[in-house]
């Protein structure tokens, strides 16, 4: 039988109880709550169709851009038939300025094919069925299902990823497990707001190369911060 990787609480510090990391965790999310209240989905969409489009293109990508790229791409392509008819030449024209533009529309075209082939063009609400799309793995699921049918998820970008390691939620770099342990210490409710919140947190002040620690809002629960007095 194959192993499972467990649902557990990651702790860089192995005699802190479970219950403090839990505490602070949604200490965190509160906080972050009330810094950012309208913290939500940057990308543009009115159908799940669209929004798991514009989630492919933002790998390597700013929601900006794709933000520009998708009215012309909609307009011509608008739905998973039209996308799995399109020429490639064509598609890969109007998203390029995206990067990585082929394997951009070879994801496209293959998770549009799927969902006109498994699901009557239509975009699945469960996780399960969506991480079966060529192209969708749970990052892009998770976005899907929390902002186009309110399913609560955690998406772990790297913003997240990073974010959670700085803040002393997880010590992990898979995805996956920080998805998982991130799951065991925030409420399920809050999920999909949290990854708004900390992807918020990530872009504006927890920058990846100079982290804005002097003036950021939630150093007091941040063992990375300078001074720290909080424990991992």
């Amino acid at each position: 039988m194959a192993s499972r990787t467990p649902l557990t609480v990651a702790t860089t510090d192995m005699e802190a109880p479970p219950v403090a990391l839990t505490r602070r965790a949604r200490a965190i999310n509160r906080a972050l709550a009330e810094v950012y209240p309208d913290a939500h989905c940057e990308l543009d969409y009115e159908t799940p169709f669209q929004l798991l489009v514009a989630t492919v293109l933002s790998a390597q990508c700013t929601d900006v851009r794709v933000n520009q790229v998708t009215p012309g791409l909609f307009s011509v392509y608008p739905d998973a038939p039209s996308m799995a008819a399109a020429d490639r030449d064509r598609l890969e024209a109007l998203i390029k300025s995206t990067g990585f533009y082929r394997s951009k529309a070879e994801s496209l075209l293959g998770l549009s094919g799927d969902l006109v082939e498994k699901y009557n063009g239509e975009v699945p609400g469960r996780l399960k069925d969506l991480v079966t799309l060529r192209g969708v793995g749970r990052k892009t699921a998770n976005v899907v299902l929390g902002n186009a049918f309110d399913v609560p998820g955690i998406t772990v970008d790297t913003h997240m990823g990073r974010l959670a390691r700085r803040l002393g939620l997880t010590v992990n770099e898979d995805p996956v497990v920080v998805e998982r342990e991130l799951m065991a210490l925030i409420e399920r409710r809050e999920w999909t707001l949290l990854s708004h919140r900390v992807i918020f947190h990530g872009r504006r002040r927890c920058k990846a190369r100079k982290p804005e620690c002097g003036a950021c809002e939630i150093a007091a629960l941040c063992p990375s911060a300078p001074g720290a007095k909080v424990r991992a």
